[in-house]
């Protein structure tokens, strides 16, 4: 399992993780959600507690993230 932090505007907004079976899951930080419920990262990923889960990168960190 990977893990890191994913930062917006110099916030921290949430963590994305790579799990050991390949699937991405990406988490906005409690906090940030709470302290600013309108400025998500991305449009495809609103604001929310709840996690979102993809079996492949999420193509809005495609070309953020080191090999």
């Amino acid at each position: 399992m990977r893990q890191g932090k994913v930062f917006y505007k110099d916030h921290l907004a949430g963590i994305i993780t790579e799990t050991n079976e390949g699937e991405y899951v990406f988490q906005y930080e409690a906090q940030y959600v709470k302290d600013h419920p309108n400025e998500f990262i991305t449009f495809t990923m609103p604001i929310s507690y709840k996690p979102y889960a993809e079996k492949s990168l999420f193509p809005f960190f495609e070309g953020v993230f080191p090999e």
